[in-house]
């Protein structure tokens, strides 16, 4: 898929809900040519938005089909496209040599984790880089800052207990998270 066919992509699903401005600023940080992750799924370039457009293409139908209630009505969309906004800018290509005038000449077609990202984290990563963009509903914090669900570090499993508890719907993101990654590959 090309570029333009993923704004695209993004541009009928999302609707007006983001602001052409935002959309602006995730097409310059890599939102849309970013891979989803190194060894994993989505591990294209590209393979960041697929990855999330399949998880909010799945938290609306979960919602639909399973009447979920939520605190905002754009929620599933926000929460599913924007659930792992903290890999935009977490990998970059490996340098794998220098010219005589000291360039770097990478290797486009390998990803490797950037360790000098100012931003650390993943779930607590993508809610403050979104939060930037969106005033958040406490419903939407949760189900992103949970949405890896138990495969979180086991010190957390109490904190995602409550809060799939509080809000059900951190849950569900987990299982669209679950059902794109690993029934889809994406």
């Amino acid at each position: 898929m090309t570029l333009a066919e993923r704004i695209e992509k993004f541009n009928n699903l999302m609707g007006d809900i983001v602001p052409p401005e935002v959309k602006k600023d995730l097409l310059e940080k890599g939102f849309f040519t970013a891979p989803a992750s190194t060894k994993y799924h989505g591990n294209y370039e590209g393979g960041l938005f697929d990855h999330s457009y399949m998880v909010a293409h799945y938290l609306k139908k979960l919602t639909e089909d399973c009447r979920l209630d939520w605190q905002n009505p754009r929620s599933p969309l926000l929460v599913g496209m924007f659930h792992d906004l903290c890999k935009m800018d977490n990998y970059q290509h490996p340098v794998i040599a220098e010219t005589l005038g000291g360039e770097e000449i990478r290797d486009d077609s390998k990803w490797e984790y950037a360790i000098d990202t100012l931003l650390k984290g993943h779930g607590d990563k993508s809610v403050m880089v979104l939060a930037q963009y969106f005033k958040l509903t406490e419903e939407e914090i949760m189900c992103i800052r949970y949405h890896m669900g138990a495969f979180c570090d086991k010190s957390e499993w109490n904190d995602y207990t409550r809060a799939v508890h509080k809000y059900t719907n951190v849950l569900w993101t987990h299982q669209a998270d679950m059902l794109a990654s690993h029934v889809e590959g994406v």
